[in-house]
């Protein structure tokens, strides 16, 4: 069975006002992801959106300006895209869409041994939940023009880390 994941689709990251706006060219992968969103239903595959959700003293706030607080209008998944009937969201913490949370379960509940990996940012959260996917001996497939970055060339190197180390294929 395969699952699209849908990596950090957030306000405070896609919208204008956001605390960590990407800019354009996060905006501009909104349309790509809702096509692959409507071709996994269309498939009856598994849709999973990871969803930042911090507290309001979490310890990235070191790194990275406060974002993502739970509750918040930042943290919540941009109207964009609609959660469907069945589809998971699943909230975290830290970089990758594995530490604490249920998303392990989940795809073990699903039998999943495939996975397509869409969203934001591509060096950081997408990268991260790459290779705990392939830690898990799932087969990851990384839509190029539906991930974004704050950097390009953090981006473009994301892509060939995640082809060369993970073996994930890069479409």
């Amino acid at each position: 069975m395969r699952a699209l994941i849908v990596v950090d689709m957030l306000k405070d990251f896609i919208y204008e006002k956001g605390t960590l706006y990407g800019g354009k060219k996060f905006e501009k992968i909104i349309p790509i992801i809702q096509e692959k969103i409507e071709e996994a239903r269309q498939r009856g595959n598994v849709v999973i959106f990871l969803a930042d959700a911090h507290a309001e003293d979490d310890m990235e706030f070191k790194s990275f300006p406060p974002h993502c607080i739970k509750g918040r209008w930042g943290s919540e998944i941009i109207d964009e895209l609609d959660v469907g009937k069945g589809d998971y969201v699943i909230s975290k913490a830290r970089y990758s869409g594995f530490y604490n949370t249920n998303l392990e379960a989940v795809l073990k509940k699903h039998n999943i041994t495939a996975a397509d990996v869409v969203g934001v940012s591509t060096s950081i959260c997408v990268m991260d939940t790459v290779g705990g996917l392939r830690n898990r001996d799932i087969k990851v497939r990384v839509f190029k023009e539906a991930v974004a970055d704050f950097d390009e060339e953090f981006h473009e190197y994301a892509l060939k880390r995640m082809k060369r180390i993970y073996k994930a294929e890069i479409e």
